[in-house]
């Protein structure tokens, strides 16, 4: 029986198990598997590991390092500004990249990092995230227009702004309406969010692919950046979420930073199938 070493780590309880693409004999495994099947069954929190997906970290041509993310279904994401933190911790603890900036190649393009680190531990990441895609957007439900904000980050986001976001059972009877709806053919994440004042927010996340996560990056800065464009909040906003809090500033260029922890949380050794 063959095993494939792993981390787990969280970005605000935002949980993925990772795997070093840069040790050849687990790149040789990565290799010979199927990835989304493997990501299903490693992210089951009753048959495997258990988190919200599968990051593989590998090397590349472009940048310090290659980032790979498949939701909870298998499904293959862009971009996640929770797993790209927990991956600049581990590419710098481990020895593999030890600046304290650093890029990372995504499907939504390279990534600056910048690293805060105390005694060779890194305590926050900042990641420019880029410049985002904004626009007021409409979706039908029972034949009737409702109004969100369009943000794409690298993945795409529809952002509801609500008088309350405490009621978790919305985001769970509405996030995966709107996540699979047809306006999106790729699907979409979807955020809630309470405007607190001009430098909080409150937001509960559905995840394209996961589901109801406790915290997602690209998804505090869709409704941070949201809620900048209208006007409601100051160019830089605390994002409270279940798993903690998320700072988000959007700069004169319009370019938009994420700052955050990630956690280490063990490592251990999954059983392949033969």
């Amino acid at each position: 029986m063959k095993t494939l070493p792993f981390v787990k780590m969280h970005g605000l309880g935002n949980d993925y198990v990772y795997i070093d693409g840069f040790q050849p004999d687990t790149a040789d495994l990565l290799r010979s598997v199927d990835l989304p099947v493997l990501a299903r069954r490693m992210s089951d929190r009753h048959f495997g590991v258990g988190s919200d997906g599968l990051v593989l970290m590998l090397p590349s041509e472009e940048a310090d390092a290659r980032m790979r993310i498949f939701n909870a279904d298998g499904s293959e994401a862009e971009m996640c500004g929770n797993a790209i933190r927990c991956v600049g911790k581990y590419l710098y603890e481990s020895g593999l990249c030890r600046r304290l900036q650093m890029l990372v190649e995504t499907r939504a393009g390279i990534r600056v990092l910048l690293l805060q680190a105390t005694k060779g531990v890194v305590r926050q990441v900042q990641v420019n995230m880029g410049q985002p895609k904004i626009i007021s957007d409409t979706l039908r439900k029972d034949n009737k227009p409702i109004g969100f904000t369009s943000v794409n980050i690298g993945n795409p986001h529809a952002v509801f702004f609500r008088n309350d976001v405490q009621q978790i059972e919305e985001v769970s009877q509405y996030g995966p309406y709107v996540s699979a709806h047809s306006h999106f053919p790729e699907g979409t994440n979807v955020e809630f969010v309470f405007v607190r004042n001009t430098r909080e927010l409150d937001v509960r996340v559905w995840e394209r692919g996961s589901g109801v996560t406790m915290a997602c990056g690209t998804g505090a800065c869709a409704a941070a950046v949201a809620a900048i464009w209208l006007d409601w909040t100051e160019n830089e906003v605390t994002v409270h979420l279940q798993g903690g809090d998320l700072l988000v500033r959007r700069d004169e260029e319009g370019i938009v930073y994420l700052v955050g922890t990630a956690t280490e949380v063990f490592r251990g050794e999954y059983l392949l199938e033969d």
